[in-house]
């Protein structure tokens, strides 16, 4: 630090570097078990369920991508550096759990009963000949979906249209969608959905994926540099800043760890409190669901000023996924993932099919730094807010599109959500029971894509900052997605290896898998990476003979008798207390973690030392608790990240209206009675 003062240094470790977890040891796998993500999927009448692949690395990746970022920001205005503590535990509770602990806070922490995982249903579902994707996320999607399988009939069935019914009638809900399914191939089955605009998609793998028709067309896999084989492109494009090719990958040892920096004279930042990162920066924020409202979130609570930009005709889809009846006034205020994903925003309502309206955003927009939205291409252009139209009214701003699939391309104005990026990439593929249906990982594709959107847009203001041209920026959803399973399509075209999932199991680890241990529901995650974690783990078994057997102190022994070792671990493991288990397996410098019930992830010791979870005031909910920012910078210390509560319906209205564009109390008025403008959904 004396000789590089504005040096930016990240660490991404499994706990972080502060803590009673802190050097702990783990691996994707328990961290996954620990996240509540692992207890949220499977059947229920089977064991939970680890998403397959990378997904918490290549997450928690991108989240120190986008802190690095915003810390050099910093650093280049003040010439202050810092150090980034990124805890991959923390990147993986906010990704891959989605906001499970908000819902049961939000519910009064309802006493549960019986296992906490389920699937989608519908989901991937088998066809004539192969499988298909569906997700039916909103209400009107599911009753489509049941035209689709010609089975009007069930459109009156209220227990049914509801995900906790289907769950309960699981079986019955599965045999009805497979009877219509398995008639149909999987390509006229794409074509029918695509027409209702029910999110439907191709199962990918890593041998498939590279020939879709869209990843063809839009060059999306490009040549690995001198290796023979293809990977996925960096998943945004900037209009006139060509991302560079990929290099080769440096020989170990090539440049013998150092670097040839010269030492800098510290610049002396003004005094008082540091400003954060994107002070002075305000967003003009057309986002909804969950992929372009954790692009903003993240942009918030760097300190940006961000408006977002809802109608009394359409709020944000998420404010729909709620804890209340229709019968509670402004249930529409209690959706978690809506609060999760809005913290730190004001809120405006426009009617965008109104000329009124467009022209108040277009007034907006001239007075901002920069412009994100997530629909599908049609919509923000069919409001006339083209790049094109956006760069005429301010130069300088950033636009920043984040469609499922891209702005172009065959599949251009699908609609698309997580699961079907999940389903697609390849990433289901690798999730799931070895002779089971691939299952989706759920979640992770959402803020995946979203800190893409934030890395992309860190690049285009650090370029404005030099030129001071605005910038289209293209960030799509699949793409992010195909980067985090890029693994399967590696290992296909340098090995001629098909990845497959295999239940627990998987390639990192020998033994790896869940044990069922004494109690309801209580599973150990152990996974043995090493041949020294093989001899730790036989030390805690007491040295048993089974595992004397000098053929299982190589991982390839230990995986070819995979089986035998299951069946000693379960056995040993049935009648132990899982916490005892893994408190004597970590202290052995063996990988272990309970599979915890998603909605306690909030009271995880690491994440509370952390303060993982911060606590609002909402002027409809009340005091609350919402998952904060996964990383820490030593600059900060302990200060929150986020400023406020998520915004209710048109919150900030006269305050924006006022403030930026000079609005008057009649001409509110006039807005309001016209429903330009509005604080509550029309209708409700």
């Amino acid at each position: 630090r004396a000789r590089f003062p504005h040096l930016v240094v990240v660490s991404i470790t499994p706990y972080g570097r502060t803590g009673p977890y802190a050097g702990r040891p783990a691996t994707e796998f328990t961290l996954q078990a620990e996240c509540g993500s692992t207890g949220a999927r499977g059947r229920p009448d089977g064991p939970p369920l680890h998403a397959g692949g990378r997904i918490g690395e290549w997450v928690s990746g991108t989240y120190a991508a986008v802190a690095a970022l915003a810390a050099v920001r910093s650093a280049r205005r003040d010439g202050e550096g810092d150090h980034v503590d990124v805890a991959m535990l923390a990147c993986m509770s906010v990704t891959m759990n989605t906001y499970t602990s908000v819902f049961a806070e939000f519910l009064g922490w309802p006493e549960m009963h019986g296992p906490a995982r389920s699937i989608e249903i519908p989901s991937i579902e088998p066809t004539a000949d192969g499988y298909v994707g569906f997700c039916t996320i909103t209400g009107q999607q599911f009753r489509d979906f049941l035209v689709l399988i010609e089975r009007p009939d069930l459109l009156d069935d209220t227990d049914f249209a509801s995900h906790l019914g289907r769950t309960r009638r699981m079986h019955e809900a599965l045999e009805i969608i497979h009877t219509w399914t398995t008639k149909h191939a999987t390509d006229e089955i794409i074509e029918l959905a695509s027409l209702m605009r029910i999110p439907v998609a191709l199962i990918g793998n890593g041998e498939s994926v590279t020939g879709f028709d869209h990843f063809v067309e839009r060059g999306t896999f490009v040549p690995h540099p001198g290796a023979g084989f293809v990977q996925p492109r960096v998943p945004y494009r900037i209009r006139g800043l060509p991302s560079p090719p990929f290099g080769a990958p440096p020989a170990l040892g090539a440049h013998g760890g150092t670097v040839d920096w010269p030492a800098r004279e510290q610049k002396r930042g003004a005094d008082g409190a540091r400003p954060l990162p994107l002070d002075g920066i305000r967003v003009v924020d057309f986002t909804a669901f969950w992929a372009g409202p954790a692009a903003t979130h993240m942009l918030a609570a760097l300190g940006a000023d961000i408006v977002k930009i809802e109608s009394v005709q359409h709020p944000d889809g998420m404010r729909f996924a709620t804890t209340r009846p229709p019968s509670v006034d402004q249930w529409w205020e209690w959706g978690p993932v809506f609060h999760g994903a809005n913290a730190g925003k004001r809120a405006i309502t426009l009617d965008m099919n109104n000329p009124e309206g467009v022209e108040l955003a277009r007034r907006l927009i001239a007075g901002a730094n920069a412009v994100v939205e997530n629909f599908t291409p049609r919509v923000i252009e069919n409001f006339g807010l083209t790049w094109d139209a956006v760069h005429a009214l301010n130069p300088s701003a950033v636009m920043v599109r984040l469609p499922a699939f891209g702005l172009d391309g065959p599949w251009r104005d699908r609609p698309g959500f997580a699961q079907t990026m999940e389903q697609i990439s390849g990433m289901a593929w690798v999730t799931g029971l070895h002779d089971g249906p691939p299952l989706i990982p759920r979640g992770a594709c959402d803020p995946l894509a979203g800190m893409h959107a934030v890395l992309a847009l860190l690049v285009a203001l650090e370029q404005r900052a030099r030129d001071g041209e605005g910038r289209l920026v293209e960030v799509t959803m699949v793409e992010a997605a195909l980067n985090a399973a890029a693994e399967q399509v590696l290992e296909r075209g340098a090995y001629g290896v098909l990845l497959a999932r295999d239940g627990n199991r998987g390639p990192a680890a020998a033994p790896q898998n869940l044990y069922p241990c004494a109690g309801e529901e209580e599973w150990l995650a152990l996974a043995v990476a090493t041949d020294e974690q093989w001899e730790s783990l036989r030390r805690v078994l007491g040295h048993p003979e089974w595992a004397r057997d000098a053929a299982l102190d190589t991982a390839d022994g230990r995986r070819s008798a995979h089986d035998a070792i299951d069946a000693e671990l379960a056995a040993w493991c049935a009648t132990r207390p899982v916490d005892e288990l893994v408190n004597a397996l970590v202290a052995a410098g063996v990988p272990a973690a309970s599979v915890v019930n998603p909605r306690d992830v909030a009271r995880h010791p690491q994440l509370r030392f952390r303060g993982m979870f911060e606590s609002l005031d909402h002027p409809v909910v009340g005091r609350h608790e919402l998952p904060s920012i996964p990383f820490r910078f030593a600059s900060r210390g302990d200060a929150p990240w986020l400023q406020r509560p998520a915004p209710i319906v048109g919150q900030h209205n006269d305050e924006v209206l006022r403030e930026l564009l000079d609005l008057g109390d009649d001409e509110l008025a006039r807005l309001r009675a016209s429903t330009v403008i509005g604080e509550r959904p029309l209708g409700l």
